[in-house]
């Protein structure tokens, strides 16, 4: 097709000044038109991936160093833990519903569950508390502050925040984008609550300021985050920092660390990485002695 065809294919002829402007209108509306920063379907473009990459790790970047955020405390665990008030009022539910009808066998496990739920609703509370003593210790000493960080979801993330916010202390969530719809929990500080699409980024901004990670019992999630935190501070790709596991029963019975010594998989000096605590208390006593942080 010559350039003279072309042109006659695209030339334009108005009868009136309102032609004239309604096609200005139609070409202002066009989606060519529009700034490239402004064109949601330009940017989701998978070319385009690399510079969602970057605006994902810019955004909470440039936001937590403007408000002076330099040290975090990472808190990570089950996002299924209830709230020990909320665990009772579950199981009380159930066993009325039980009673009623005691030879259902979905209500029979409904109870089981419930009774589950309440027997780890120690973790949630754990967690609340131990936020609290961090959030607490940083109110008083502002020049030691550390401020708690987790997933952003529920169960233990949510008992982090809701302690750091108990104390009067803000914290920070970084929530993920799910299959299954996620929401931020309500003690988050507004500023602080960040979305993420990729784990990738939001692995990263975990980990850049962390001073200590504490693990609660939890899944396939808190495993992940535990095992890459653990293989950085291995291979001395990140500095040192203290990696405290909450429940010494719970993760010596779901992971046989002797096991990875004997068989020389890893040195025994690795678990010198990892240290076992079974209170709220004594998590934060590793911190305050690893950083040698005041008594007060």
């Amino acid at each position: 097709m010559s350039n003279n065809h072309h042109n006659a294919l695209h030339r334009r002829h108005f009868n009136s000044a309102q032609d004239s402007v309604d096609a200005i209108n139609q070409l202002q509306d066009h989606a060519s038109y529009r700034l490239a920063f402004a064109d949601h379907s330009f940017l989701l473009q998978d070319e385009l991936r690399h510079v969602r990459l970057q605006l994902e790790y810019l955004k909470p970047q440039l936001v937590l160093e403007q408000h002076g955020i330099d040290a975090t405390l990472v808190v990570f665990g089950s996002a299924r833990f209830l709230a020990p008030e909320a665990a009772k009022a579950a199981l009380e539910q159930a066993e009325i519903a039980l009673e009623k009808m005691p030879e259902d066998h979905h209500l029979q496990q409904k109870v089981q569950q419930a009774k589950r739920h309440l027997v780890n609703s120690r973790y949630y509370q754990a967690s609340r508390d131990f936020a609290y003593l961090v959030a607490e210790h940083s109110q008083r000493k502002p020049e030691e502050k550390l401020t708690i960080i987790s997933g952003g979801g529920p169960g233990i993330m949510e008992a982090a925040n809701r302690g750091a916010m108990e104390a009067g202390s803000a914290s920070i969530g970084l929530n993920i984008v799910l299959p299954k719809e996620q929401h931020p929990n309500p003690y988050i500080t507004p500023e602080f609550c960040f979305q993420f699409h990729y784990f990738a980024i939001r692995k990263m901004h975990f980990l850049q300021r962390a001073r200590a990670l504490v693990a609660f019992p939890g899944g396939f999630g808190t495993l992940d985050e535990l095992f890459e935190t653990l293989t950085l501070l291995q291979t001395k790709k990140a500095e040192a920092v203290p990696v405290v596991l909450y429940d010494e029963t719970f993760w010596r019975q779901l992971i046989n660390f002797d096991l990875l010594v004997e068989t020389g998989v890893i040195s025994a000096s690795d678990l010198a990485l990892i240290s076992f605590v079974d209170t709220p208390q004594q998590a934060w006593q590793v911190i305050r002695d690893f950083y040698q942080l005041a008594n007060i």
